[in-house]
Protein backbone atom coordinates (compact mmCIF):
# COMPACT_ATOMS: atom_id res chain seq x y z
CA UNK A 1 0.00 0.00 0.00
CA UNK A 2 1.40 3.13 -0.95
CA UNK A 3 1.11 6.85 1.43
CA UNK A 4 -0.77 9.24 -0.37
CA UNK A 5 -0.81 12.65 1.43
CA UNK A 6 -2.00 16.44 0.29
CA UNK A 7 0.41 18.62 -0.55
CA UNK A 8 0.62 22.26 1.39
CA UNK A 9 2.95 25.16 0.30
CA UNK A 10 4.03 27.45 2.91
CA UNK A 11 5.69 30.84 2.37
CA UNK A 12 8.18 31.85 4.72
CA UNK A 13 8.13 35.95 4.23
CA UNK A 14 10.55 37.94 5.75
CA UNK A 15 10.23 41.59 5.24
CA UNK A 16 12.71 43.89 7.88
CA UNK A 17 13.85 40.86 9.81
CA UNK A 18 10.05 40.08 10.31
CA UNK A 19 8.20 36.73 9.28
CA UNK A 20 4.26 37.11 8.58
CA UNK A 21 2.42 34.33 10.13
CA UNK A 22 -1.95 33.77 10.15
CA UNK A 23 -3.60 32.28 12.89
CA UNK A 24 -5.67 29.51 11.54
CA UNK A 25 -9.52 28.48 12.89
CA UNK A 26 -7.12 25.91 15.26
CA UNK A 27 -5.49 28.70 17.25
CA UNK A 28 -2.19 28.37 15.62
CA UNK A 29 -0.09 30.09 14.08
CA UNK A 30 1.16 29.08 10.38
CA UNK A 31 2.78 29.82 7.45
CA UNK A 32 0.35 31.78 4.64
CA UNK A 33 -0.23 28.92 1.77
CA UNK A 34 -1.74 26.08 0.67
CA UNK A 35 -3.05 23.12 -1.12
CA UNK A 36 -1.16 22.74 -4.43
CA UNK A 37 -3.30 22.71 -7.59
CA UNK A 38 -3.36 20.19 -10.53
CA UNK A 39 -1.15 21.60 -13.38
CA UNK A 40 0.46 24.14 -10.64
CA UNK A 41 4.74 24.63 -10.08
CA UNK A 42 4.81 24.56 -6.35
CA UNK A 43 6.58 28.01 -6.98
CA UNK A 44 3.18 29.43 -8.53
CA UNK A 45 1.07 27.86 -5.30
CA UNK A 46 2.50 29.74 -3.01
CA UNK A 47 2.41 32.46 -4.32
CA UNK A 48 -0.86 32.69 -5.60
CA UNK A 49 -1.91 31.45 -2.32
CA UNK A 50 -0.06 34.16 -0.47
CA UNK A 51 -2.12 37.01 -2.39
CA UNK A 52 -5.17 35.53 -1.79
CA UNK A 53 -4.85 35.47 1.85
CA UNK A 54 -2.75 38.52 2.17
CA UNK A 55 -2.58 40.58 -1.09
CA UNK A 56 0.68 40.49 -0.63
CA UNK A 57 2.53 39.73 -3.81
CA UNK A 58 5.85 38.11 -3.38
CA UNK A 59 8.80 36.17 -5.21
CA UNK A 60 10.76 33.05 -4.34
CA UNK A 61 14.19 32.66 -3.64
CA UNK A 62 14.21 28.82 -2.83
CA UNK A 63 13.19 25.99 -1.38
CA UNK A 64 13.80 26.00 2.63
CA UNK A 65 12.19 22.92 3.86
CA UNK A 66 9.68 19.71 3.58
CA UNK A 67 8.03 17.49 6.71
CA UNK A 68 5.23 15.82 7.45
CA UNK A 69 2.65 17.67 9.89
CA UNK A 70 0.12 15.39 11.85
CA UNK A 71 -2.75 17.77 12.32
CA UNK A 72 -5.08 14.88 13.79
CA UNK A 73 -5.01 11.20 14.29
CA UNK A 74 -4.63 9.85 11.07
CA UNK A 75 -4.19 12.79 9.27
CA UNK A 76 -1.01 13.91 7.42
CA UNK A 77 0.25 16.66 5.56
CA UNK A 78 2.92 16.82 3.19
CA UNK A 79 4.55 20.48 3.65
CA UNK A 80 6.54 22.17 1.43
CA UNK A 81 8.12 25.67 2.40
CA UNK A 82 10.01 28.21 0.43
CA UNK A 83 11.35 31.67 1.44
CA UNK A 84 9.85 34.49 -0.18
CA UNK A 85 9.65 38.38 -0.72
CA UNK A 86 7.84 41.13 -0.83
CA UNK A 87 7.87 42.40 -4.43
CA UNK A 88 4.03 45.01 -3.95
CA UNK A 89 2.71 46.47 -2.19
CA UNK A 90 4.54 46.68 1.15
CA UNK A 91 3.75 45.04 4.73
CA UNK A 92 1.85 47.88 5.41
CA UNK A 93 -0.97 47.02 2.75
CA UNK A 94 -1.50 43.72 4.45
CA UNK A 95 -5.12 42.30 4.36
CA UNK A 96 -6.14 39.00 6.10
CA UNK A 97 -8.61 37.39 4.06
CA UNK A 98 -11.58 35.42 5.90
CA UNK A 99 -9.30 32.13 5.55
CA UNK A 100 -7.47 33.14 8.99
CA UNK A 101 -8.62 34.86 12.49
CA UNK A 102 -5.71 37.49 11.93
CA UNK A 103 -2.21 37.76 10.89
CA UNK A 104 0.67 39.95 12.04
CA UNK A 105 4.96 40.01 11.25
CA UNK A 106 6.87 38.24 13.99
CA UNK A 107 10.43 38.72 15.14
CA UNK A 108 12.61 35.21 14.48
CA UNK A 109 12.64 35.10 18.51
CA UNK A 110 8.66 35.58 18.86
CA UNK A 111 7.83 32.80 16.16
CA UNK A 112 9.58 29.73 18.43
CA UNK A 113 7.29 30.95 21.73
CA UNK A 114 4.05 30.84 19.63
CA UNK A 115 1.57 28.10 19.22
CA UNK A 116 2.39 26.40 16.00
CA UNK A 117 3.96 23.54 14.67
CA UNK A 118 7.59 22.40 15.26
CA UNK A 119 8.34 22.08 11.18
CA UNK A 120 7.06 25.55 10.66
CA UNK A 121 9.52 26.96 13.87
CA UNK A 122 12.45 25.30 12.21
CA UNK A 123 11.40 26.46 8.29
CA UNK A 124 11.49 30.23 10.21
CA UNK A 125 15.05 28.94 11.26
CA UNK A 126 16.16 27.48 8.00
CA UNK A 127 15.17 30.85 6.07
CA UNK A 128 17.78 32.93 8.06
CA UNK A 129 20.39 30.55 6.42
CA UNK A 130 19.69 31.99 2.91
Amino acid sequence: MSLRLPISIKGVIVHHDKVLLLKNERNEWELPGGRLEENETPEECVLREIAEETALICTTTGLIDTWVYTVAKGKQVFIVTYLCHILLPDSDSLRISDEHLEGNWFSILECQRLPMPDGYKDSILRALLF
